[in-house]
């Protein structure tokens, strides 16, 4: 039972996070949109800032289990087909899920205030993202797939129009449809260019 409190407080305090930001947050309006009171939350929290790490260190480890990360590498596909339909598989969880879609907007609301989700924003919308690729690609070329080049470009370049498609989900949900469209057309525009397929 503490357990399931303890989390529908994250789940309240990530909702709030990524609609108020941290300073428009209140912990007695959070704690009463759970009907709770301050003092059953101080049983789990001991304040705003501990729920505020506490919720970082969560979505830390969703976002990579579900996700991917440097220590949670998908796998190197097969073929360029199966790139195109990883990158899907990947962009679909991240566009839809609602934990990540609120953990992307809190990062962005709050990079500005506070150092770890300036580094997070910077790691799940751009570095890690990298890491990952720079791997994929150095494997798809130790198997021919695509042609020899540096994996690390190569990442950049494909991973920087994808992110940008999907933060601009978030600002304009009703683009949804199209930016997925188009992500699915620039990895296969991609492949075609980058692949070994044919020669």
């Amino acid at each position: 039972m503490a357990k399931d409190t303890k989390e529908r407080i994250l789940m309240a305090a990530l909702e709030m996070f990524s609609q108020r930001g941290y300073e428009g947050t209140n912990i007695r309006e959070l704690t009463a949109s759970l009907g709770l009171g301050k003092s059953s939350m101080y049983r789990h929290f001991t304040s705003k800032e501990e729920i505020w790490n506490s919720l970082l260190d969560e979505m830390i480890a969703y976002y990579g289990e579900r996700f991917g990360s440097a220590d949670n590498l998908p796998p190197v596909p097969d073929s360029l087909e199966e790139l195109t339909q990883m990158t899907m598989r990947m962009a679909a969880f991240t566009i839809h899920d609602e934990k990540i879609i609120m953990t992307r907007k809190l990062l962005s609301i709050e990079q500005f205030r506070d150092d770890r989700a300036r580094d997070l924003a910077t790691k799940h919308f751009l570095t890690g993202l990298e890491q990952m690729f720079t791997a994929v690609f150095a494997g798809m070329m130790e198997k021919g797939l695509i042609r020899q080049d540096d994996p690390g470009m190569l990442a950049f370049a494909y991973t920087t129009p994808i992110s940008a498609l999907i933060h601009l989900c978030d600002r304009q949900p009703e683009k949804t449809e199209e930016a997925i469209a188009r992500i699915e057309a620039f990895s296969r525009h991609f492949t075609k260019t980058y692949g070994t397929e044919g020669e």
